[in-house]
């Protein structure tokens, strides 16, 4: 079992951030490397050009360490999910009668771009929502979204776990009833991939895509993708020099080459070789790996099932486990309270919660403890 995880950060002691949703911090080690790469740039004679593979080389390892990956060739760097997002839709073959299925107030980043390629093609948008005021409103909602998925699906887009409540998605059913149809599963794992167990050869996606700020506790505007057999010969988003083929030859880059590089590596954002963010987000990654995601997920729920059992018998609505994540989970007011004079007083508290839809989401990592918690729940429960 792991224990509180606070001195490897730098948070200010008068802080209780809840917020890992919103942004992580950054570790110690985190911060380090990012110096590293700084300095290293001061003096660039010391970049060699094999550098520029080995970098993000040993990011992709890591990152397919994390999601249990065979082939680190399926894994690329992106500097955002929405660039994911693009390379699937400008290589998906859907027509119009059939449709692309979403959860209710997914992220944007994994809705515009279905709302762009089904307008584009003719095909329909299809919004799951759940049944709200439930209390057993995760699995009717897993329940609901199963039998939405028919021979028109062409898509299921969504995450593993809900950005604005941590409803977690039964993934091995949707991928099993995806498969029956003939349709595809792609996944966003911002909200889950580091601080939750996730499985890619019991999953098998089509496409895995996540950012690298939130639970990988890496820096903002790098991530990793995970492209399966789908989108082996497909089309980059950009024609960069790095994904094309033999381009580890920087004399003969002006010999130009018209072949990508194999299965997903075509797909990599240019200027991936990062020399400050890669290595900031690979020190994150193969911490992660140390704890293990599913260390990380049973610390959060021993600090996190005391204070949600005080909050339900206030009244507060918490949907149950396993349908809602420990490390991110929204909770719903018996009151409906005006939710700016909520804020206010957890900004008075200097505690870091988000209001998300039409629950407070809360969540915790292993700088968290119990009292934590415990001033966050004093706080809410004033409010009834």
């Amino acid at each position: 079992m792991l224990t509180c995880k606070y001195a490897k950060f730098s948070l200010p002691k008068n802080v209780t951030y809840l917020n890992c949703a919103y942004m992580s911090p950054l570790l110690k080690a985190v911060e380090k490397a990012a110096v590293r790469g700084v300095r290293l740039k001061r003096n660039p004679a010391n970049i060699h050009a094999g550098d520029f593979f080995t970098i993000t080389s040993d990011l992709r390892n890591a990152f397919a360490t994390l999601i249990g990956a065979s082939d680190a060739g399926r894994v690329v760097v992106v500097p955002s999910v929405s660039y994911g997002m693009a390379t699937v839709t400008k290589n998906l073959k859907i027509n119009k009668g059939q449709h692309v299925l979403v959860a209710a107030e997914q992220f944007p980043s994994n809705y515009y771009p279905w709302q762009v390629v089904c307008a584009d093609t003719g095909a329909e948008l299809k919004v799951k929502a759940p049944e709200k005021g439930h209390h057993d409103r995760g699995r009717i909602w897993n329940t609901k979204f199963l039998e939405s998925i028919s021979e028109k699906t062409q898509v299921v887009a969504l995450a593993h776990t809900h950005w604005a409540d941590g409803t977690i998605f039964d993934l091995e059913a949707l991928r099993k009833r995806t498969r029956e149809v003939g349709a595809l599963l792609i996944i966003d794992g911002t909200q889950s991939l580091g601080a939750l167990p996730f499985d890619i050869q019991k999953i098998q996606p089509d496409a895995l895509i996540c950012a690298a700020y939130k639970w990988l506790l890496g820096p903002y505007s790098i991530g990793l993708a995970y492209f399966g057999e789908y989108f082996n010969e497909g089309k980059p988003i950009e024609e960069n020099w790095i994904n094309r083929m033999e381009s580890e030859d920087f004399s003969a880059l002006v010999n130009y080459e018209s072949r990508y590089q194999p299965g997903a590596l075509r797909y990599g954002v240019g200027e991936q070789s990062n020399f400050i963010l890669a290595p900031m987000a690979m020190k994150a990654i193969v911490q992660i790996i140390r704890w293990g995601p599913a260390n990380i997920q049973a610390y959060c729920q021993s600090i996190t099932e005391p204070a949600i059992g005080m909050l339900r018998e206030k009244g507060f609505l918490i949907d149950e486990l396993p349908y809602r994540a420990s490390h991110l989970f929204g909770i719903r007011h018996p009151k409906n309270p005006d939710p700016e004079i909520l804020k206010a007083r957890f900004v008075r508290a200097n505690i870091h919660v988000s209001f998300r839809g039409d629950a407070i989401r809360i969540s915790p990592h292993v700088y968290n403890d119990a009292n934590d918690l415990n001033r966050f729940v004093k706080i809410l429960s004033a409010s009834v």
